[in-house]
């Protein structure tokens, strides 16, 4: 599991010294994911609270919640960036506790101004799903 996320870290399009602000952390996310990006970046992730310019976003979200708030969660999390910064949706894999269905992602970007890319299979139990606002720089 672990040997799939060190493979995977690098394609976050984080680098070296990127600040990484982390959304709807909870205790069943996957702390290897994490400990992969802050080793990519050499930085520890940032929270909610964060109010300065961060390199990238990743947000951490179940089936259960609703999704007005995850389109409202994009929307906060990415009033302050680049264009190109990533932004990720890391969501349990399909058939695992909290899976989102299909449409339920691509939807919540599109109402936030979003596109949704193809899902990244980031280890075993968690997908990512890259993040790009309408009319910027191709898909993921």
């Amino acid at each position: 599991m672990a040997e799939i996320t060190t493979k995977r870290a690098d394609e976050f399009d984080f680098h070296s010294g990127s600040i990484v602000q982390e959304w709807l952390w909870d205790d069943d996310v996957d702390d290897s994911i994490r400990q992969q990006i802050e080793d990519l970046t050499g930085e520890e992730l940032v929270d909610e609270d964060y109010d300065a310019q961060v390199d990238g976003v990743i947000i951490w979200w179940r089936d259960g919640d609703e999704e007005d708030d995850l389109a409202d969660t994009i929307v906060d999390a990415s009033t302050s960036l680049e264009d190109d910064t990533p932004v990720w949706i890391l969501t349990p894999k399909p058939g695992r506790l909290g899976a989102p269905g299909p449409s339920t992602l691509p939807n919540a970007a599109k109402t936030a101004g979003m596109n949704a890319a193809t899902p990244l299979t980031v280890n075993a139990d968690w997908n990512a799903m890259r993040l790009r606002a309408f009319g910027k720089g191709k898909q993921a």
